[in-house]
């Protein structure tokens, strides 16, 4: 019944997907301007115009141009860029391994966090420590991670400069990897050099991502902890002896950590959406900067390869929520 359950959701992704492909498609067109324009030279005849608009398709009807662009998709062709001239799919890998690795390390970071504040506040729920780590938790909530990012620059690129600013990596580094996964690389080659310039460079935008989830995972988290700690079996945990912190460890976080996991996971589809401005802010090199200049070029073929980029991760993060919560909750494994 899982496994049905799953394939399930797999079919109705692929339906998604392919509406988002129609819906971008169709609102990209619809905004006023003209791509071509971004392209043609000063004194570009008409002609001139005419063969860029034919190339690229932008002479043919709407339904044609999705026809083709759909076509050539399902071949893995998602087109040229028009402002970088170069293939959609090369710029869209070339950039993705920067984002994944910048968006899972502020993923585990925040999970750290959020569950280290929500296991304490739990168990200082009867003090006035308590308190404050929720106002405190509840202040970092309000904060979006722009905001994070802005004050990070200030204090740790500015005020005190320990941090670098801007960028991936040293330029004067140079690895030599096969991948663009320079944090897993690195550390899969024994590069530690590599390791400590590029954990130096995705510390401050790790942060600003990490710290709205956190407090989004500490709120749910200790919540979940609070109504498992009045169940029968911390009750008996208790008359065994244990202390409150390994009651709260042992017992009710494994049982609180199903509600917690389904809003992480879409909580982090907004961490993803969150690394266009953070990446903007930093200079990194990832997905989210490369949708920026492609929005302000009117590069339709970059920003439609984007969003569905996006999109596939947005549907396989969803997924794997969905597998780890069979994976975790035993009677869905019963059910299976």
């Amino acid at each position: 019944m899982i496994w049905r359950m799953l394939g399930i959701r797999l079919a109705l992704s692929v339906v998604t997907l392919a509406g988002v492909a129609v819906i971008v498609f169709v609102l990209l067109r619809a905004v006023p301007g003209n791509p071509i324009a971004m392209m043609i030279a000063p004194g570009a005849t008409a002609a001139d115009i005419a063969a860029l608009e034919a190339r690229y398709g932008f002479d043919r009807s709407l339904v044609d141009q999705f026809l083709i662009w759909a076509g050539d998709m399902l071949t893995g062709d998602f087109g040229t860029s028009i402002s970088l001239r170069q293939d959609v799919v090369t710029l869209v890998a070339g950039r993705l391994p920067a984002t994944l690795e910048l968006a899972f390390l502020a993923l585990i970071v925040a999970v750290v966090i959020g569950t280290a504040i929500a296991v304490l506040s739990t168990r200082l729920r009867e003090n006035w420590t308590g308190d404050a780590i929720d106002t405190a938790n509840g202040l970092s909530l309000a904060i979006p991670e722009f905001i994070w990012a802005l004050a990070f620059v200030f204090l740790l690129g500015v005020i005190w400069p320990v941090l670098p600013v801007s960028g991936r990596i040293d330029p004067v580094l140079d690895p030599g990897f096969v991948t663009d996964f320079l944090l897993i690389e690195s550390l899969l080659r024994f590069r530690f050099d590599v390791t400590a310039d590029v954990l130096s460079h995705m510390a401050m935008p790790t942060f600003a991502l990490a710290l709205p989830l956190a407090a989004v995972i500490a709120r749910v988290l200790k919540s979940a902890l609070l109504e498992a700690m009045a169940q029968e079996y911390v009750i008996l945990a208790r008359l065994k002896g244990f202390g409150e912190f390994a009651v709260i460890w042992r017992e009710a976080l494994r049982n609180a950590v199903l509600p917690t996991l389904a809003l992480t996971g879409v909580q982090f589809t907004f961490l993803l959406g969150g690394t266009v401005i953070v990446e903007r802010i930093f200079a990194y090199p990832g997905l989210g900067n490369m949708a920026i200049d492609a929005v302000i070029n009117r590069d339709l073929p970059l920003i439609q390869g984007l969003v569905l980029t996006f999109g596939v991760m947005f549907i396989l993060i969803n997924l794997t929520v969905d597998v780890l919560a069979v994976a975790i909750n035993p009677r869905l494994r019963d059910a299976g």
